[in-house]
Formats: C-alpha cells, structure tokens, sequence
C-alpha cells in the first residue's frame, strides 16, 4: 500500500476531519427532522433498517455493525422497544441469545425510510452532477476501506 499524500491541517477550515464531521452532524441533523414523525431519529434508524434486511438479528451483531459500545445499544434499544418498533425474544436454538425482531409498526417505518432518507439525500446533494455523487461514493469506500476493521459495517461495499 502506498504511503498517504495527505498532510495534516492545523486550521480548522481546511481539516479534512472537521469536513467529514461536520457533513455527517448535517446530514443526521437533516434525517432526524424527516424521520420525526415516524417517531425515530437517524441513529435509531440504523437498527430499524438493519433488522429489515436482516444484516443483524442480535444485540451484539447490531453493536458491531453499527460501533456502538453495548451500552449504548441496549439503551437504543430499550428506546425502540418502549415506542413499538421492535421486540427481544430468546433464541429457540440457544437460551442465552437474545434476538431482535421487529413490530409491525417497526416493519411500516422500515417501508417508509427508504424513500425518506433517500428524499434527505437528493436535497443535500442539489447541484452535484452524476459523476460527481459518483466519485464522492467511490473515495469515501476507499477512505473507509482503509480501516480494516470496517468489513461488519461495509461488507463488499467498500471494497469496489
């Protein structure tokens, strides 16, 4: 692998850190206010999402896939469950496991969020050209590819 052309900024107005940051503050702060009235936040949206396409079905599996400590997914969740979109059950198969499934009012909020996001998306990305959501896709699956540890999050994804 070759070494990073990148320099680190001291100035604020020209980190790369600060940039990604602030996009991903914009764009949750943007979601939240589309997925408020469904009753989620963009952090809560993830797990409703993952459990639709069946990319984690436990506590732990969700922990990984999304990074957050167990604490605080158990607190995220306790949240889901008190609202209705989802429910834990123990494992047929095994006792100790819990699993997550969602509600009816869980799946009805998983048909809705892919539109809705997708609407947030086409807004923040007005002016950008075809090539240009392209390209962003792509260097951003390479900067994340960078991180070994990022396969539970990206899969294939960041690979290509």
């Amino acid at each position: 692998m070759s070494a990073s052309p990148f320099t680190p900024e001291i100035g604020i107005e020209s980190s790369l850190g600060y940039f990604l940051s602030t996009a991903r503050n914009v764009l949750a702060a943007r979601i939240d206010r589309a997925v408020a009235p469904l009753g989620l936040t963009s952090s809560q949206i993830g797990v409703i999402l993952l459990l639709s396409y069946e990319r984690a079905r436990t506590p732990n599996e969700m922990s990984r896939v999304l990074s957050y400590d167990t604490g605080s997914m158990t607190r995220m969740l306790d949240r889901l469950e008190k609202k209705g979109f989802l429910v834990r059950q123990r494992s047929h198969a095994d006792r100790r496991v819990v699993e997550l499934a969602l509600t009816q009012a869980g799946r009805d909020a998983a048909q809705q969020l892919p539109d809705l996001v997708s609407s947030v998306l086409k807004a923040q990305l007005s002016g950008f050209s075809a090539d240009e959501v392209g390209m962003l896709v792509r260097l951003l699956q390479r900067f994340i590819a960078n991180d070994a540890q990022t396969d539970a999050v990206c899969g294939a994804g960041c690979n290509g």
